[in-house]
């Protein structure tokens, strides 16, 4: 759904440094290329859920480029960007969702909290209250 480019570059401890030019403030390492694509998806959704509780912007992915790795995120967490994302195109706050949707508070919160195990049908339920569909589809790994 979401995949973002991320830059590995050799380390001089012989690690391998993983960056993402969507999001400076992130990086991670690894041993090496396999153990720090692995330890980039957690970097990734850190700065995320960060730039969530700032209330700041969550880009959309640029283009994987030539010598990048692209790093994908999970469905429901891509979800849950998508949600926040088409939440601050709109000027929607968490209060008025909870409105719209007749929830409390906490239900939208947990909604758009990265660490919480949210029901699709609940993201669903949100993107539609803000005019808008979920599409999923199936690609070859």
């Amino acid at each position: 759904m979401l995949t973002y480019p991320a830059t590995l570059l050799s380390d001089t401890n012989d690690t391998v440094l993983v960056t993402f030019p969507d999001f400076p403030e992130a990086a991670t390492f690894g041993a090496d290329e396999v153990d720090g694509l692995g330890r980039a998806v957690c970097a990734l959704e850190e700065v995320i859920a960060s730039r969530m509780a700032d209330r700041s912007e969550i880009p959309q992915p640029s283009a994987v480029g030539q010598g990048q790795r692209g790093v994908r995120l999970s469905a429901l967490t891509a979800a849950k960007v998508l949600l926040y994302q088409e939440m601050r195109a709109q000027g929607v706050r968490k209060a008025e969702l909870a409105r719209r949707l007749h929830w409390h508070m906490p239900q939208v919160d947990r909604l758009l909290d990265l660490n919480h195990a949210s029901r699709l049908d609940q993201i669903e339920a949100a993107l539609a209250a803000l005019g808008k569909r979920l599409e999923v589809t199936l690609e070859a790994a």
